[in-house]
């Protein structure tokens, strides 16, 4: 079997094409499998280490906001399109692949494009709750669009080639008991607390959060609590501390970066975070309670349709950017905090929303269609 992959731009939409290719790979070791991408792009890096054959185009997406200056990047990006036309028909005509599967960027648009002229079976994997730009634009084009849940299927105009499949998570995800992961993180027993967001506008979180800690070191002094300030807000968060009067200690452990983030989400009794689909994605496999703040420049907004996703199955608590202010995010965790039940609610919500076979039914679909 010979699969061609489509991804870019984020880690969720480039992790989910790496599950679906690590499972055909398992199903069927001779598979032949090629990854393109837009050049410089993180997927570069991720599906190269991966061990897969990568492939780039030069891609550069559509700017919505009309500006002088987007104006000449539309230009360029449109210039890229019909060029990136061309490079695809001529690597699907030597690659000759038995499908063409994309899972989000654009550098799906002039594959799977050329892919459905060319009479090669086509699918298209959407990891949000509102399917991006690429996803609506190619559902005419391709045989079938694999869907995360129900919400995203509203979006959706070709129905009839739509099937709910969840996100796919690599098989190396270690999920541990709560327990476990508390003892090899070396924290003492309480209520775990993990917040991050990364550094790009997350400043917010990170002075919601100095707020909280405060509260904790100074009145619930039984919780553990890791924040990640990302690799431009060390000497922001550092400057927050300083300024409401808390410092890492045995329970309190700030840090540039979560290098062991699954064992620190298993170990959580309660996650603050962006809503990106990968992240939510594990926070379903784990089955953790949290409170999601979307990114407001996600494109289209997308992070709110996936938190709005959880929250409405009482998985998660949403607070918009806007909104975000330190009384409100400590008020939501001392409600938690005194209301224990509630937040193991949250986890059974969270759980139940888990699609632990999405990469198999993915699959099966991919090889429904090429018999």
């Amino acid at each position: 079997m010979r699969v061609i992959f489509a991804a870019g731009g984020t880690a969720g939409h480039i992790n989910p094409a790496l599950a679906i290719a690590d499972k055909i790979k398992a199903l069927f070791p001779e598979s032949e499998i090629k990854f393109v991408g837009a050049v410089g792009g993180m997927e570069e890096r991720l599906v190269k280490n991966a061990g897969y054959d990568f492939t780039s185009f030069r891609m550069d997406g559509l700017q919505r906001k009309i500006t002088p200056q987007n104006i000449k990047r539309n230009i360029k990006a449109v210039h890229y399109y019909i060029t990136a036309k061309g490079y695809a028909h001529k690597l699907l005509k030597e690659f000759q692949p038995d499908i063409a599967i994309g899972t989000g960027g654009y550098v799906c648009a002039p594959i799977l494009t050329a892919a459905a002229k060319m009479g090669i079976k086509t699918a298209i994997h959407e990891s949000n709750s509102l399917p991006g730009m690429t996803t609506t634009m190619l559902s005419k084009h391709v045989d079938k669009v694999l869907l995360p849940n129900g919400d995203a299927l509203a979006h959706i105009p070709h129905k009839e080639k739509c099937v709910i499949t969840g996100n796919p998570l690599r098989s190396n995800i270690p999920i541990e008991e709560r327990s476990s992961a508390l003892k090899k993180l070396g924290l003492p027993d309480g209520m775990t607390i993990v917040s991050f967001g990364g550094s790009l506008g997350a400043n917010k979180i990170s002075e919601a959060v100095a707020q909280l800690v405060k509260w904790e070191q100074t009145e619930a002094k039984d919780i553990n609590h890791i924040h990640s300030f990302g690799g431009n807000g060390k000497d922001m968060f550092e400057g927050l501390m300083k300024s409401v009067g808390i410092a890492p200690d045995e329970r309190f452990r700030p840090q540039e970066y979560i290098n062991n983030m699954y064992t620190c989400l298993c170990a959580a009794d309660l996650v603050i975070s962006r809503a990106g689909a990968m992240t939510l994605t594990e926070l379903k496999a784990a089955g953790r309670a949290s409170i999601l703040i979307p990114f407001p420049q996600a494109a289209e907004n997308h992070q709110y349709y996936n938190a709005l996703t959880m929250s409405k199955s009482g998985a998660a608590i949403l607070i918009e950017d806007k909104d975000l202010t330190p009384e409100l995010l400590l008020g939501e965790v001392k409600a938690l905090y005194n209301d224990r039940a509630r937040l193991a609610e949250m986890e059974k919500s969270a759980a139940a929303l888990n699609v632990p076979d999405a990469t198999d039914r993915v699959v099966s679909n991919i090889l429904d269609l090429i018999k």
